[in-house]
């Protein structure tokens, strides 16, 4: 082997331990970035806006995968936790799903039953009635005759919100029992009663001119004094 020979070889043999070097580098490199992110996990981002108190369901969401360490501790990665949950607050769109955005829907209690009517808008209800809230129930009924006079009664106290639905526009003429009304919106409101205030609330919804809710101070349970149930115009003559 001559020197150029010599020469050669020696290049090559340089050449591959460079390239060894630098594949060294770039494995060092992968190690360290790897050890600085750490394994991926899948959280869930939400595809829309999200009302608060609305149910969630799976579809609202949208599966990525993201550096563990680089997630909360409240990230939810398991869509099973969305199941019976409903938005606590407004969600935004893009935002993840953390835990702390949650909470439980409420439930019935032992002895209770789900009974949903519509409430008129112009009432107030929207945007300040949301499940967990405490109303009491107003219907007004029309006099039957001329010797009675109209009345407002009190026909279910300390009812429990269980669901707020959408604003729902009315068509003309629908409203509690056909009656003429002006309300062009309503929204359906969920209650957990037991057998009794259901019934109430029913025949209300049947009977009644306008059914009403008055929200009741959060901690509040002061009952509705007995003369406070039933009102007519005559008692402010």
């Amino acid at each position: 082997m001559n020197s150029r020979q010599r020469r050669g070889v020696i290049l090559l043999v340089l050449s591959a331990l460079c390239a060894m070097g630098a594949f060294a580098g770039v494995l060092s490199v992968i190690r360290d970035v790897n050890s600085k992110v750490g394994p991926e996990v899948a959280a869930y981002r939400l595809k829309d806006d999200i009302a608060p108190y609305k149910e969630l369901s799976a579809d609202q969401f949208e599966k990525v995968e993201m550096p563990e360490r680089w997630l909360s501790s409240t990230a939810v990665t398991d869509l099973s936790q969305v199941r019976g949950k409903i938005a606590v607050t407004q969600l935004e769109k893009g935002s993840l799903l953390q835990t702390d955005m949650i909470v439980d829907r409420p439930a019935l209690e032992a002895g209770q039953q789900e009974i949903a009517i519509m409430i008129d808008a112009s009432t107030g209800v929207a945007g300040k009635i949301n499940p967990g809230s405490r109303v009491n129930i107003y219907a007004t009924f029309k006099a039957e005759d001329t010797k009675s006079v109209d009345q407002s009664k009190v026909i279910v106290e300390n009812a429990r919100v269980i669901d707020v639905g959408k604003l729902t526009a009315l068509e003309p003429g629908q409203s509690t029992a056909d009656r003429t009304r002006t309300a062009t919106q309503a929204v359906p409101i969920t209650f957990a009663l037991d057998t009794a205030d259901a019934q109430r609330v029913a025949f209300a919804e049947s009977f009644a001119e306008h059914v009403r809710l008055a929200l009741v101070a959060g901690g509040s349970d002061t009952p509705v004094a007995p003369g406070d149930r039933t009102y007519t115009l005559d008692e402010d003559k």
